[in-house]
């Protein structure tokens, strides 16, 4: 069977940086993790895929050698067997080759140990707020709705029916753990135990609300304080807004990414706003005061007697506050001159006996091309 781009599968571009690679993987991990879709042959599938596709695209010789050549090019430079592993036994090695990163994803690592294991954090959750200029300009308060995996109120999250208990899993005897013989029988092989999934128990009576998983989806309602001066693409952590951990663990976080909405006339360049203002050929000969937009309304700008085409004015402290000094940017406001499609008969007329008293040689900009014309050509 032929392998989709590793890129379609994290829905990721081509071109994405290595912390939007980490932020496709962690959603598409999430969305399919197995915990989330209990018995889900398809989701456990895709995991497998996406875990596939994470090690190469995180790895940048990997990545440069898939970019180059497919995955033809990855022939013999020790990829996993993901198709053939365990999810739990995935979950380890991410956690061993990137660290923090897998921890962001599914909160803390599971421990092994049967009845002993100790609480686990719950798993991160994501969401997105959209800001106007304006709201990034002061900062602001929003109110986000979202559903979440709770603690199920029946079975008070031990996923067995109420008075009765999970039993030991009678393949690890409550070690989460099995053994094999490893190759010529030198040594032994440890390994999740495939019937408990490495939790030492097993649920015999599952709860009927919540089907055994020991958690329901609920609606959320929370209020995030946004501060002054965030950028696109940045996160907002809600601590404890996330799912909750198992047994008896903290639980995870919630972020919220931050989209900028498109403003009609100024566009954001750091700290600095961008506009870009349309003014006539007259303005710009004899000078002129235009209106120019803001955040908060109209400023005035001075557009002095000749001002060429495509000119830069600053207008001081009218650009957003700096995240952490509070500090204000600028307004750049970039002129352009507009030249008229069509002219009246006295336009007209007026503009013709302008021409007679143009001299080509006292304008600067003009005369400079035209020496270099004459250079060019030695006439």
């Amino acid at each position: 069977m032929a392998k989709r781009d590793y890129y379609e599968v994290l829905g990721a571009a081509k071109e994405a940086s290595p912390e939007e690679i980490k932020r496709s993987y962690r959603r598409m991990a999430m969305k399919y993790h197995p915990d989330k879709n209990p018995g889900d042959k398809e989701a456990e599938a895709k995991f497998k895929e996406c875990a596939e596709a994470y090690e190469v695209l995180s790895d940048p010789e990997k990545r440069k050698r898939y970019d180059q050549y497919g995955h033809e090019g990855l022939r013999g430079v020790g990829m996993h067997d993901y198709a053939h592993m365990n999810v739990q036994d995935i979950g380890d090695i991410f956690g061993d080759m990137f660290g923090d990163i897998f921890g962001d994803i599914f909160g803390q690592r599971r421990r092994r140990g049967g009845h002993g294991q100790t609480a686990s954090r719950g798993y991160d959750l994501e969401t997105a707020v959209e800001l106007s200029l304006e709201e990034i300009a002061k900062g602001a308060e929003k109110t986000i709705e979202f559903t979440r995996q709770d603690t199920c109120p029946a079975c008070s999250g031990t996923g067995s029916e109420k008075g009765k208990s999970p039993t030991t899993c009678p393949a690890c005897h409550g070690a989460g753990q099995v053994q094999r013989a490893g190759l010529g029988g030198f040594f032994q092989m440890v390994s999740t135990c495939p019937q408990c999934r490495g939790e030492g128990r097993i649920i015999t009576s599952p709860c009927k609300k919540c089907r055994g998983a020991g958690q329901i989806p609920k609606k959320r309602t929370v209020n995030i304080k946004i501060p002054p001066g965030v950028h696109e693409g940045q996160g907002i952590r809600v601590s404890g807004e996330g799912e909750p951990g198992r047994r008896g663990g903290p639980r995870g976080d919630l972020y919220c990414y931050v989209r900028v909405k498109a403003h009609p006339f100024l566009m954001r360049d750091g700290n600095d706003l961008v506009c870009h203002v349309p003014i006539s050929f007259t303005q710009a000969a004899l000078g002129a005061m235009v209106d120019v937009p803001a955040l908060d309304g109209k400023r005035q700008l001075k557009v002095p007697p000749g001002t060429q085409h495509g000119s830069v004015f600053r207008i001081r402290d009218e650009g957003l506050p700096d995240l952490r000094s509070g500090s204000k940017g600028d307004e750049l406001v970039r002129v352009a001159i507009e030249i008229p499609r069509r002219l009246s008969p006295s336009q007209e007329k007026l503009l013709r006996a302008f021409a007679d008293t143009e001299d080509i040689g006292v304008m600067p900009e003009s005369k400079g091309f035209f020496d270099k014309l004459k250079k060019h050509f030695g006439a």
